[in-house]
């Protein structure tokens, strides 16, 4: 049976990791959630789903595999970007300290971009964890990021 617009209470809530820069230049990890969905076919005559935001304008969509035991120097992220493992494990450390380790299906936006070098830290450090490698999807977004300010996308 379709769901119908009477369904709002049950409208999805997703979470995810905002790594972004503070106004002094340091990365930090931000817990954020999606919450803002329509309940709308996405092609009728398909029954209706939930939908959220969209984005609009240029993007790159990659997979990329991370062997065991990567480590990524400290580096900012190339573009503000969303990152999915599809299987393994990986890590992310900010640069104040925080280290958030997801798998499959957990999702992190990086948006560190504009950080300030710090006891030989800059942007974040990440990499694999356990004994298979880290499949990702990312999709790099063309738009430039925005700075301090945590949990912009509901």
């Amino acid at each position: 049976m379709a769901p119908t617009p009477t369904d709002a209470d049950a409208a999805p809530r997703i979470p995810y990791w905002h790594l972004w820069t503070d106004e002094q230049g340091v990365s930090r990890q931000t817990r954020c959630t999606l919450t803002e969905f329509d309940l709308k076919s996405m092609s009728p005559p398909a029954d209706p789903q939930w939908q959220g935001r969209k984005t609009h304008g240029g993007m790159t969509v990659m997979v990329t595999v991370q062997p065991v035991g990567w480590t990524g120097t400290w580096h900012e992220n190339p573009r503000p970007q969303w990152i999915i493992p599809l299987s393994g494990r990986w890590f992310v450390e900010s640069m104040d300290g925080q280290r958030v380790e997801m798998g499959p299906g957990e999702i992190s936006f990086g948006e560190d971009q504009g950080t300030r070098e710090h006891d030989g830290r800059k942007g974040h450090c990440s990499g694999t964890v356990g004994p298979e490698p880290a499949v990702l999807m990312v999709v790099q977004m063309d738009a430039p990021p925005t700075l301090a300010s945590p949990c912009r996308f509901r």
